[in-house]
């Protein structure tokens, strides 16, 4: 062996090993069969193989000496094989090599640690600054918690910045303030939404989009639980709520106690130009309380029977001014009002069938089956007839009467209903009793003189009116045809 050349171990100990990391097996191979060939056309020295003592010379002489050729230590990510059954716990275990870049933390199972309720962020959602308040996306700003609009000075007299109602007014809803955010009065959106009649906050906002929808946040939806504004069980869903002062700019005296209107809007030029009457109520089905007792404000909340809405029939939207509710009225049977319920509630089915049938009659029925039109029997005529009239009896002038076919109409009525049908055929219509009974000769003759001589009347009567029609070939003016042998009347 020559002296002053390092062997290889030791080369390899003094040289650094530059860890290199193969995405797959394949260029793993390449560069493990590259350095193959190279350590094969290298012609083996057969000084090579030296004695131990020459060699530990020769390696404490290169300590000093660094090689010029990086030595490759391959690093794999998978090891080759199948894996075993039981595996140990280095398994698959790469060095970390202390750099940044590497295989990606995998994502652990659970909500992310946000801070506040299923994973939001704390603080509460964020809110807009600029809103649109009508359908073509007019924007308006928003201040203290609402829209900023225009101010009416008229309106400004009945109520403060802060939500406070003037002159004795009281709201038909609750209304509290929030933590963090002053003396300024808010409501539930769910509630002012069914006081003024709509069924949920969201039918509510989308109606009025001069109102502002407030999201609060956990720590003071938290602070209303403990003041019992709203439950406990309230604390993982999403509550809003909207400023006093804003429902009374929006809606005046309909959320007013007793509200009247002009009187108790805000603005009061828009009220009279819609039409309203000064010192109307408002809201005329609003149940009152006596004076002295306090106004029921928990009939708005959800948790109190409120949420009876839904049930009622009542519409989505407010119907317009005149037109009835729909829905039952909901009483209280007692041992003192049961018969006056009673009776109230005939009558009321009464007046509805005879609502129906005066729609029947003056509509009619439409059949499906037959694509027609039905009316009722009792409004169609029974019989018809034609008459001619004469040149002598006759109004109009030969000339007309010449060129054209002029009908007139004529309606004939009995003298009184119980006279019944006219004509022979008039038995064989199934209407029921059809005129007056036939009685014996003896029963007549056993009658009072006034009575019998009123029945005798009326039977008179119905023999005329029964002879003014006779069969459909009389009436009808059928001709007496004589067809020829070509089957064609002649």
């Amino acid at each position: 062996m020559a002296r002053g050349r390092p062997s290889r171990a030791a080369a390899r100990r003094s040289t650094p090993a530059t860890p290199i990391t193969f995405d797959d097996d394949d260029e793993m191979e390449e560069v493990v069969d590259a350095a193959a060939e190279s350590r094969a056309e290298t012609p083996a020295d057969e000084e090579d193989a030296g004695t131990p003592a020459q060699e530990s010379e020769e390696e404490e002489k290169a300590a000093s000496e660094r090689s010029a050729t990086p030595v490759v230590q391959v690093l794999r990510k998978k090891r080759l094989g199948r894996p075993p059954k039981n595996r140990p716990p280095d398994w698959n275990v790469i060095p970390d090599d202390g750099s940044q870049s590497g295989t990606p933390v995998k994502r652990k199972r659970g909500r992310p640690a946000g801070g506040g309720f299923r994973g939001r962020p704390k603080g509460g959602p964020v809110q807009a600054t600029r809103v649109a308040i009508d359908k073509e996306g007019t924007m308006m700003d928003v201040v203290n918690d609402e829209v900023d609009l225009s101010e009416d000075p008229e309106g400004e007299k009945k109520v403060d910045k802060l939500g406070n109602l003037q002159d004795g007014r009281d709201y038909r809803v609750r209304v509290f303030t929030i933590s963090g955010r002053g003396d300024r009065l808010y409501m539930l959106s769910t509630e002012p939404a069914r006081c003024c009649g709509f069924r949920d906050s969201y039918l509510f906002f989308t109606k009025h989009m001069q109102l502002y929808k407030i999201i609060i946040d956990d720590t003071e939806k938290r602070d209303l639980i403990d003041r019992e504004i709203i439950p406990h069980s309230y604390k993982g869903r999403a509550i809003g709520v909207v400023t006093a002062r804003s429902v009374f700019r929006e809606f005046g005296a309909r959320i007013i106690i007793g509200g009247k209107k002009v009187i108790d809007d805000y603005y009061e030029t828009a009220a009279r130009e819609r039409g309203d009457v000064e010192g109307e109520l408002a809201e005329p089905h609003d149940k009152l309380p006596p004076p002295g007792e306090p106004y029921n404000k928990n009939q708005y909340v959800a948790w109190h029977g409120a949420s009876s809405v839904y049930h009622t029939g009542v519409p989505s939207v407010p119907l317009a001014n005149g037109k009835p509710l729909p829905g039952k009225r909901k009483v209280n049977i007692t041992s003192a009002n049961w018969q006056f319920e009673h009776a109230s509630s005939s009558s009321r089915f009464n007046a509805n069938l005879s609502a129906l049938r005066r729609a029947n009659l003056n509509q009619g029925i439409y059949d499906p089956h037959t694509n027609l039109m039905t009316y009722p029997r009792t409004t169609q005529p029974t019989h018809a007839k034609w008459e001619e009239v004469l040149q002598d009896e006759s109004d109009v002038p030969p000339l007309v009467r010449k060129h054209y076919f002029v009908v007139d109409t004529l309606v004939q009525k009995p003298l009184y209903t119980s006279l019944g049908l006219p004509g022979p055929d008039a038995d064989f219509l199934d209407v029921g009793n059809n005129g007056l009974p036939d009685l014996e000769e003896e029963d007549i003759q056993s009658m009072e003189p006034e009575a019998r001589d009123t029945y005798v009347q009326a039977k008179q009567d119905e023999t005329w009116w029964r002879d003014q029609f006779q069969s459909e070939t009389v009436d009808g003016a059928r001709p007496k045809l004589k067809i020829g042998f070509s089957g064609v009347p002649v």
